[in-house]
């Protein structure tokens, strides 16, 4: 479910429309509508909190862009112009689906964030908590982003549990599957990346040369299990019935959203199976 309801989220990233409703309000440059759109939901908050959430990125960088951000837009400001990119990109993506069929795809992903515990999930909290859209794109949109973040706190969780801080995270998706030029331009130091390895190395998760160990495969293997089970309670409220209707229906949606993210993006989404 992870791979259908995650491109839907993820145009507000990578979609022009998407880009250009952050300018129209002031956000000029992606890392200030990626901040002030995503943060947006917590409300004026400075960096401490946005650290911590959003994990990956180093302080230097989101102190750069928090509590700033604001001065250009509000927290209202961004919410409405991260939803009315992601609604216009989403229109521009399925408009050979007939409203039913995306009207449906939203009440049963609306009824999954029902099912979702929101307890120590904090961004996936605040998503959950922000209004109904008044159309089925907005909806659908809407939550998907709170079962994505939702998703996400767990996964932070779970890294938090297996003692692996920022930095080793992104430093053992590089050794491993993921492309350096990615993942480089969230902050950290080049210092910081090479004492990150080295204490991959001493932990056992990488050899010498920078090569990641079966230890490190299992380990993070089971950092990736526990992110999976974490992110099942959704589907379980919504059952199998529902869960596989709703796969069969936001498939062509997510292929579409598909076309516009980058095969090698930061995200890591596997192909879509047919």
């Amino acid at each position: 479910m992870w791979t259908h309801v995650e491109p839907l989220h993820a145009i507000t990233y990578f979609h022009p429309r998407a880009r250009a409703a952050h300018e129209a309000i002031g956000l000029r440059g992606y890392w200030r509508g990626y901040f002030a759109g995503r943060a947006a939901p917590l409300g004026p908050v400075g960096a401490a909190p946005v650290i911590a959430a959003f994990f990956t990125f180093a302080p230097p960088m989101v102190n750069r862009a928090l509590p700033a951000v604001w001065q250009l837009a509000a927290p209202e400001e961004a919410l409405r112009a991260r939803l009315t990119g992601a609604v216009q990109a989403l229109a521009e993506l399925t408009y050979e689906l007939p409203e039913a069929h995306l009207a449906e795809a939203a009440e049963l992903l609306e009824a999954a964030t029902v099912g979702a515990d929101t307890a120590g999930r904090v961004l996936g909290a605040a998503n959950a908590a922000l209004p109904r859209g008044d159309y089925p794109l907005a909806r659908l949109w809407q939550a998907a982003t709170t079962l994505r973040e939702h998703r996400g706190d767990g996964h932070v969780a779970a890294l938090v549990a297996a003692g692996l801080d920022p930095v080793e995270t992104l430093a053992f998706r590089v050794a491993g599957d993921m492309p350096a030029e990615h993942l480089l331009g969230r902050g950290w130091t080049p210092e910081q990346w090479a004492q990150a390895r080295a204490r991959l190395v001493d932990r056992g998760w990488l050899t010498g040369d920078g090569e990641p160990t079966e230890a490190g495969r299992s380990g993070f293997r089971a950092v990736e299990d526990a992110t999976d089970h974490a992110a099942t309670r959704p589907w379980r409220a919504l059952g199998p019935e529902g869960t596989e209707r709703l796969r069969e229906l936001l498939g062509p949606v997510a292929r579409a959203c598909h076309t516009i993210i980058p095969a090698d993006s930061p995200i890591g989404l596997p192909a879509l199976r047919p």
